[in-house]
Order: C-alpha cells, then sequence, then structure tokens
C-alpha cells in the first residue's frame, strides 16, 4: 500500500482526475484539507484496510487541514476512488459522492504526532510525479492482462469445442457409413450352405 497527498487544489485535481479503482480517498469532514489517497494492492477492497492503516490515513488527513489541525473531534470521511463525483461546476479540488451510503468515516478525537511524525519521515516530495502516466501505465497493464484472459478463454472455447466435435462424430452413424468400411456383395465370399 501507498499514500498519495496533494499539496494545494491543483494537485488535489490531479488526483481526482488520474486516480486508480484501487484508491481510497480521505479527507476531513466540512473542512478543507490535503486530498490523502491510500492506493491499496490489486483486488483488495476498503474492507482489507486494517485498521492502524485507517488511522494512519485519518491522521494524516487532519494534520493536514489547516483548521482541522488545530480543533479536536475531527470527522474524516473516505471511500473507493470510484466512488468520487467531479462535476463542471465544482471548484478546482472540489467532489462530491455518487452514493453517499458508499462513504464511510472516522473521527479523529486529537492529533497524534508520535504517527504524523512517523508518516513524515517515509514522505518523499518528488516534484516529478506524472499522475497520468501512473494511470496510462496501470490501464495498460490491465488492459494487457484482460487480453490474455481473453486469449486463454477463447483456445479453452476452441478446444472444448473440437472435444465436443470428435465425442458427438464417434457417436454417430457417418463413421460407420464410409465407403471405404463398406463391401458390396460381389466382394464377400459367398457360402453356398448359408443359404440352405
Amino acid at each position: 500500500m501507498q499514500i498519495y497527498m496533494g499539496r494545494d487544489k491543483h494537485e488535489n485535481e490531479e488526483l481526482i482526475r488520474w486516480g486508480w479503482p484501487e484508491d481510497i480517498w480521505f479527507h476531513t469532514d466540512k473542512l478543507s484539507s490535503a486530498h490523502v489517497y491510500l492506493r491499496l494492492n490489486k483486488g483488495q477492497t476498503i474492507v482489507d484496510i486494517p485498521s492502524n492503516v485507517i488511522e494512519d490515513c485519518v491522521q494524516l488527513t487532519k494534520a493536514n487541514s489547516i483548521s482541522g489541525s488545530k480543533q479536536n473531534n475531527v470527522t474524516v470521511v473516505y471511500t473507493p476512488w470510484a466512488n468520487l463525483k467531479k462535476t463542471g461546476d465544482m471548484d478546482v479540488g472540489q467532489v462530491g459522492f455518487h452514493k453517499q451510503k458508499e462513504v464511510r468515516s472516522s473521527m479523529c478525537e486529537k492529533k497524534v504526532n508520535e504517527i504524523v511524525n512517523r508518516l513524515n519521515k517515509t514522505k518523499s516530495e518528488d516534484e516529478t510525479v506524472n499522475f497520468q502516466a501512473l494511470k496510462d501505465a496501470r490501464d495498460a497493464e490491465e488492459r494487457k492482462e484482460f487480453r490474455k484472459v481473453q486469449e486463454s478463454k477463447k483456445q479453452e472455447d476452441k478446444e472444448f469445442a473440437k472435444k465436443k466435435e470428435e465425442e458427438l462424430e464417434q457417436r454417430s452413424y457417418s463413421s460407420l457409413m464410409d465407403e471405404s468400411n463398406m463391401l458390396s456383395n460381389r466382394d464377400c465370399p459367398i457360402d453356398e450352405d448359408d443359404f440352405m
């Protein structure tokens, strides 16, 4: 798992635009804050996130909210990236939700400096992160895997059809009625005793 965080509303907008289906978005409820994204491993969902990782993301979100960092009992909401809704009339960095029932929340009573300091020690401020390139590479890999699965399925279907055809042929009389397997009466030796 990896955590991404927007430094300003423009980087938040990039994260909204180029998020992955595996991303979980965190933000303070009703307060401005950095957008924090937890990138899950492929196949994981929101229910697979350990509670200590959720606590880390909640603490990081609270610590990176100008007003939220100074308050106690701040609610942090989180939801899968696919649930974020962006319309043309929204300000830069602003989002809504497609389904409110997919939004979860966690109450952050107070800032835990040990958690925030530990996370800040692992922070990398890389100016050259190209979120679009990361998303494009991920999508290309996904399409490659999908094609591989489709090719495998097509091959299995072909083998199944061939096997089915062979079974049908074995059960049919057409192989018995092949001229090469037939003898005419002229070619058969006749024993006159058989007719008496």
